[in-house]
Formats: C-alpha cells, sequence, structure tokens
C-alpha cells in the first residue's frame, strides 16, 4: 500500500504538442509512449463507488496490474489516495490477493462487500506519455494522457475523451510538485486543475 499523491490537469487538445515540448525540453529526452487499456469493476448496486473506492484491472505492454483504491479529496487538482497495485496472471481480478492486503490495512469493508458480485462497468483506454523530471531535488513522473471513457448502456456505447496530464509525486517535497505545476500552467495558459478522476468520469458517463 501506498498513498499516491498526484495533481491533475485537464489539457486542452490544442495544447497536447506545446505540453509534450515543455517535457522534453524539461527532461532532455523524448517522452516515452505507452498504450494502457483499462476495466473498472463495481458492483450493480455500485457498492464500491459509494464507499469511494475503485477497482481497475488495467493491461501494459508487462502484463495485467490489479488496483484497487480509496478514493480522497481533490482540490485544485491534487488528488491524494490510498492505493493497492499488485500483477495479475491474465485478464482476470485476483480479489483474494487484494483483500489479503487490504485487511492488513483494515479498508477492506467495501470490497469484501462487494467481491461476489463484481461485474465490468465502463473502461478507460488510453495512451500515456512519459517523462520522469527532477525539480528542487523532487522526483516527479509527469504523463500526458490522451484516449477515452466508454461505457456501454443498454446497448449503447457511451465515450467521452480523455486529454490532461498527471503529474505523480514519487520522491521529495510535495511543495516542489506545486511548484512545477505552476511552471506549467505559466507556460501553458489553457490549462485547469482537474479534480474528476477517470474513475469518476467513467462512473458519471454512466449515469449519462
Amino acid at each position: 500500500m501506498g498513498i499516491e499523491r498526484e495533481i491533475k490537469l485537464a489539457l486542452p487538445q490544442e495544447q497536447v504538442d506545446a505540453a509534450k515540448r515543455f517535457f522534453e525540453t524539461r527532461a532532455g529526452v523524448a517522452g516515452q509512449p505507452i498504450r494502457l487499456e483499462n476495466i473498472y469493476f463495481d458492483t450493480p448496486e455500485l457498492t464500491l463507488a459509494r464507499a469511494k473506492s475503485a477497482l481497475r484491472l488495467r493491461r501494459t505492454p508487462d502484463g495485467w496490474l490489479q488496483t484497487f483504491k480509496t478514493v480522497g479529496q481533490a482540490q485544485n487538482g491534487l488528488h491524494a489516495r490510498h492505493e493497492w497495485e499488485m500483477p495479475v496472471s491474465g485478464e482476470a481480478l485476483e480479489v483474494d490477493q487484494l483483500l489479503h492486503e487490504c485487511d492488513e490495512a483494515g479498508v477492506s469493508t467495501a470490497l469484501s462487500a462487494a467481491a461476489a458480485n463484481l461485474i465490468p462497468l465502463f473502461r478507460t483506454d488510453f495512451t500515456r506519455t512519459l517523462w520522469t523530471l527532477t525539480h528542487a531535488g523532487t522526483q516527479v513522473e509527469a504523463a500526458v494522457d490522451q484516449g477515452e471513457v466508454t461505457a456501454d448502456v443498454n446497448g449503447v456505447t457511451r465515450r467521452a475523451p480523455i486529454c490532461e496530464i498527471e503529474l505523480e509525486l514519487k520522491d521529495g517535497d510535495e511543495a516542489a510538485l506545486h511548484a512545477l505545476a505552476a511552471e506549467l500552467a505559466k507556460a501553458l495558459p489553457g490549462l485547469k486543475p482537474d479534480d474528476i478522476s477517470k474513475a469518476q468520469r467513467g462512473y458519471r458517463l454512466r449515469e449519462g
């Protein structure tokens, strides 16, 4: 378990290239694009959503991962939440493994209640372009995400675009994360803090 701290910024489509140039200049290298395919699960009654949690199965170039997050408060684009992530053998959840990890932290109530009735609800599929930056001695992973959220509702596929920047604190002082975000906002005036996670977008898309 760890606490994920990241700043999320809504990125206008017309500023994608400028954002990538900003990070390439700071990092001194071209970004590394990877394809991420994600399936989110919950019960038909939305047990996890009501507990402000999210459960995801992700396909990466290196294999499958399952992730459980407790969704905390987001303010001015800063998201802070508990996260459990672990590899799985294929395109299927291994909930018992997650329950074991979450039991140790005392937060498995919602996941235990949902475990027997989980169904896939929506997807977020996107290309993530990554850079590792150092700002004032702090290590930050910068990402430009481009793709879409999809949800099948009564035989109709609903879609919403994903176009955003994530600045995730990997090591060091959170103040440097905010300083980097402020520097980025000056370079790209169209950026806006985004307090809505990809999971929350998926739920909202299902609700119409």
